[in-house]
């Protein structure tokens, strides 16, 4: 211990500074204890400062219960000015837009003449809406029939079978007249546009005949009357005429429309001759009719007889295309047909009573049955083809 030199404290090295050597192991553990009883006893300030600070700054956050005076509302904002075209593209469709797309709808729909069809168009509307309209004793409405039946079916009569009508000039214009047809085409479309020809080539209505089956039909028989049909008796026919309207009959019936396709232009009878009848006791004319065309929309080349009596009809048909193609089977074939007027026969000429005369009421009968057929062979002669 005598050779030991005592160094007092400070006296060499750096001031504040340290030797500049790495402290040895035992110093740092004696630091490290050190250090751990001192921060342990500095942890409740930090943390009373802690709480300090979050204190302040929930204060701070909190807002100000000072009272607030009233403010004084201001002037009223000025009108925005409207909106300018730019504006309404970004917004939407601009208005102008919308008018000339509906003046553009509105004349593919009425035409050229769109303006005053719309507005008679709404006209007709109103009066549908209001109950100003007429309806005669048959149920016969004659606005309806022209603006929807007509217009419907004539698309058809001109574009599809493409119908040439000849001898117009023999249905007189105005007063009763009866127009009789042969009749054909399984399903009964040659009544339709028959009712289409008279009405566009001399501007009047033909009121049809028809069969019971029709008016027992649900929807049918509301359809037939609105269109103008009544029930084939001699009593509403000889009304009709006796009234100056144009009436129309197939006294084939059944018969004709039904008949097979290779019986196809070969008139049935004509029954016993109620329309002949008819047309003696008011003395109208009667004008006969043929159509060649009818006979080849339907191909028929067979029936199921007791699925026509199950179903109460009197023929179930079979063609080339139906059933075998479904609805598709239902499109009628694009026959090209002839529609020939003939020369009426006049019946004013017979004594009163004449009606009452079975063979008078005969040989009229065949007269005119006579005169349908002979023009049949001689448009189908005439004819092409069958579908042009």
């Amino acid at each position: 211990m005598g050779d030991a030199e005592i160094i007092p404290i400070g006296t060499r090295g750096r001031p504040g500074r340290g030797t500049g050597k790495a402290p040895s192991s035992a110093a740092r553990d004696l630091a490290g204890a050190s250090g751990g009883k001192q921060r342990q006893g500095s942890r409740p300030a930090a943390d009373a400062r802690s709480a300090r600070d979050a204190e302040q700054r929930r204060a701070e956050q909190q807002p100000s219960r000072e009272p607030v005076e009233p403010v004084e509302p201001g002037p009223a904002p000025a009108p925005r000015p409207p909106a300018t075209t730019e504006e309404r593209d970004a917004q939407g469709i601009p208005v102008s837009d919308w008018l000339a797309a509906f003046q553009g709808a509105a004349r593919e729909l009425f035409g050229d003449q769109w303006e005053p069809q719309l507005a008679r168009f709404l006209a007709f509307l109103r009066r549908r809406v209001t109950g100003d309209y007429v309806v005669d004793e048959y149920g016969f409405d004659a606005e309806v029939t022209q603006r929807f039946f007509m217009a419907a079916l004539r698309p058809i009569a001109d574009r599809w079978f493409r119908i040439e009508v000849r001898g117009v000039e023999n249905i007189p214009t105005d007063g009763g007249a009866l127009v009789v047809s042969n009749h054909s085409g399984t399903v009964p479309v040659d009544g339709l546009m028959t009712m289409v020809a008279v009405h566009d080539h001399v501007g009047r209505f033909l009121r049809p005949l028809g069969a019971d089956l029709v008016f027992r039909t649900p929807v049918l028989s509301t359809l037939a009357r609105k269109g103008g049909a009544t029930l084939a008796c001699s009593e509403d026919a000889e009304r009709m005429l006796s009234g100056g309207e144009l009436v129309g009959v197939w006294p084939e019936g059944f018969k004709g429309i039904g008949k097979p396709y290779s019986d196809r232009y070969k008139l049935q009878r004509f029954g016993r001759g109620g329309f002949v009848s008819a047309a003696l006791r008011t003395g109208v004319p009667i004008i006969p009719l043929s159509v060649v065309g009818a006979e080849e929309i339907y191909p028929l080349v067979g029936n199921v007889p007791s699925l026509a009596r199950l179903l109460g009809l009197p023929y179930v048909p079979i063609t080339p295309f139906f059933p075998w193609l479904g609805p598709l089977g239902l499109v009628p074939l694009p026959s090209k047909w002839l529609l020939e007027f003939g020369e009426p026969v006049r019946t004013d000429e017979y004594d009163e009573g004449a009606a009452d005369d079975p063979m008078l009421v005969f040989n009229v009968t065949d007269q005119v049955r006579e005169s349908i057929q002979q023009t049949l062979y001689t448009l189908l002669m005439q004819r092409q083809s069958v579908f042009r």
